[in-house]
């Protein structure tokens, strides 16, 4: 847990909550107190194929320097190759590798959770300060749980979000296990923001050994005028740095969504470039990839019924990973 570039995706728990969902195989190998956790993933639409690891923001083999990360890829291509693989998928570590191209590429954020309330404070732009201020004033509050009653208020705001955004939600048994395997065992919660009675935004954290991970973001829009995104994120910020977490990882951004990326920046986070890398076994070479979140699917998933997009994302998330 102390390795540098272990995060909680290394640990069981995010394995279990992707196993028990979506039926994958885990296969993980190691080498020189570093490892590489894989899942294979058996889908009639997309193939076969070994990705490290599905849904997870980022995931490099954790300590690992460029022989170590090396040595772990080729055994992933020679595992991928015994088992009929189409593709190995990293995400992240690509600048471990001297002849990889980075198949995608987004902007990671990061807040530094160590400083005292007041220089976390300072830290935000004055429009992130106005926005907690605002919703505040307005009577917005923000509960910190861990139920099974939060994770179901949470997807019922993430089915009108990613409706919102042109996308299916995952499906509900993705996030009952989430609370199952990481949330129960004191790894995750969700903080729910609330007006008048009405839930109006959530977020879902993970957190361990001092590092902690923003995953998942919903609302109803029709409250975004009181500005509860931003509560959230400040009253999960300070429950996280009572608890001793010193980093709050934000998770990835597509490099096309400016809005999302502003909205990280303006909580005072750093930034950085995050690199996916995929090597296609079939052509023997690495490929690049276009970032699959906007296209005409969007307008699609925009006009389906909610009923609808819930079918559609418990169908088709397996088979994307």
């Amino acid at each position: 847990m102390h390795r540098p570039g272990f995060s909680f995706f290394h640990g069981t728990a995010w394995s279990k909550v992707l196993v028990e969902t979506y039926g994958y195989t885990p296969l993980f190998l190691a080498a020189d107190n570093s490892f590489l956790p894989l899942m294979e993933v058996a889908s009639r639409l997309t193939g076969r194929r070994g990705i490290a690891l599905p849904f997870t923001d980022e995931c490099a083999p954790p300590g690992a320097d460029r022989p170590i990360f090396g040595n772990l890829f080729q055994a992933a291509l020679a595992l991928g190759r015994e088992r009929g693989w189409r593709s190995v998928e990293c995400r992240g570590g690509a600048n471990l590798l001297d002849d990889a191209t980075a198949s995608l590429s987004f902007y990671g954020h990061a807040l530094d959770l160590g400083a005292d309330e007041n220089a976390r404070w300072k830290r935000l732009e004055v429009s992130a300060r106005r926005a907690v201020r605002k919703a505040e004033g307005e009577g917005v509050r923000v509960e910190i749980l861990t139920s099974e009653a939060a994770v179901r208020d949470f997807y019922c705001l993430q089915c009108l979000t990613r409706r919102r955004h042109g996308l299916p939600p995952q499906p509900l048994p993705f996030f009952l296990n989430i609370q199952k395997h990481i949330l129960s065992q004191n790894q995750g919660f969700v903080a729910v923001a609330d007006a008048g009675g009405k839930k109006i935004a959530a977020a879902v954290f993970f957190h361990l050994g001092g590092r902690a991970v923003y995953k998942y973001g919903a609302s109803d829009f029709a409250w975004q005028h009181l500005r509860p995104n931003q509560l959230v994120m400040w009253t999960a910020m300070q429950w996280l740095a009572r608890q001793g977490a010193t980093q709050l990882d934000l998770g990835k951004t597509s490099l096309a969504n400016a809005g999302l990326r502003r909205f990280k920046l303006n909580l005072g986070a750093a930034e950085r470039k995050i690199e996916y890398m995929k090597f296609d076994l079939r052509h023997g070479r690495f490929v690049t990839e276009t970032d699959g979140v906007s296209g005409w699917h969007n307008r699609v998933f925009r006009r389906l019924p909610l009923p609808l997009a819930r079918l559609a994302g418990r169908l088709l998330y397996k088979h994307w990973a």
